[in-house]
């Protein structure tokens, strides 16, 4: 089915897909209430996890999912709002779909910021045989190299810990704690970083589930605010977790105004801000880049806490 969907999404117009995708949520929400927005057994501290850099209570993680090109174009605003309210993210870009300008890459990077890869195409189709993926997986690692990346992210949250093996990647970002909504509904069932192991001769990597649900089912699908966002994010620092969070530049609005595909920015704004007046001496704001480091040299590669 999900195949099949890939093949007709192009034909079916947006407002009827955010219609549809509407209609479904509104019908799973009641079902899932006792996992969803949170897991309590997700919270359970793995074995050998080392705590937060500096003692931080938990660690607060910002990654973007850049779709089109109106999104690549609204980046560097969406880093310097960023960058103004004390924070550092890192953009994922889709190399084959749209122009992904090295001057904006540059400029992120030059700003303390990240630059990661998003799938190849974001067709639907990246994991759809092993053949396709090794094939895309060869130039997904030409644009690791090119890019100077170390991280990943699958478009749609199509996720196989052990094909994207075949990816020069230090971590991954494709998979979540839960999430009965998305396409590949298999949470990983923790708020914490964990190794993802390959042999002994292959260094593996780490995955880092997003934890907080994404900007696009809470705030364009169900249509809701921030409460939710503020709600989790309490319950992961009263575990001690890793707080990730993905917002899509494409579904921002920067004129304050709500459209059928986007949001105003200062509900992102005020959650940020929410963050920083409430927890301002207790979160660790790293670049996932810089997690990994952090992980690699504090943990012993946390060996205790793979899969």
């Amino acid at each position: 089915m999900k195949k099949l969907y890939y093949i007709i999404k192009p034909l079916i117009p947006r407002s009827l897909q955010i219609f549809l995708r509407r209609i479904l949520i509104r019908l799973k929400l009641n079902k899932y209430k006792d996992v969803w927005p949170i897991l309590e057994s997700a919270g359970k501290k793995p074995q050998g996890f080392p705590g937060w850099k500096d003692n931080k209570k938990f660690a607060f993680v910002l990654t973007h999912d850049v779709e089109l090109q109106g999104g690549h174009d609204k980046s560097l605003h969406l880093m310097r709002l960023e960058k103004n309210l004390g924070f550092k993210s890192s953009f994922n870009f889709v190399p084959e779909r749209y122009n992904v300008s090295a001057k904006v890459r540059d400029e992120l990077v030059l700003n303390g910021f990240e630059v990661g890869v998003h799938g190849l195409n974001h067709d639907g189709k990246l994991f759809s045989s092993k053949e396709v993926f090794s094939a895309r997986a060869k130039k997904i690692n030409e644009y690791l190299k090119q890019w100077n990346a170390v991280g990943f992210r699958a478009p749609a949250m199509h996720h196989n810990l052990e094909w994207q093996q075949q990816l020069n990647i230090k971590y991954d970002l494709s998979t979540f704690d839960t999430d009965p909504f998305e396409p590949q509904a298999d949470g990983v069932g923790t708020i914490f970083p964990f190794f993802v192991k390959r042999n002994d001769l292959i260094k593996g990597y780490w995955e880092f589930p997003y934890t907080l649900v994404q900007d696009f089912t809470l705030l364009i699908l169900m249509n809701e605010s921030n409460e939710i966002w503020k709600r989790k994010l309490d319950w992961i620092v009263e575990k001690g977790g890793m707080a990730l969070l993905n917002v899509h530049p494409d579904y921002i609005n920067f004129e304050n105004r709500r459209t059928l595909q986007e949001f105003p920015v200062k509900i992102y704004e005020d959650f940020l801000l929410y963050v920083s007046d409430k927890y301002k001496n207790d979160y660790w704001n790293p670049l996932p880049r810089e997690l990994v480091e952090y992980l690699n040299d504090s943990s012993d590669k946390s060996k205790n806490n793979t899969i």
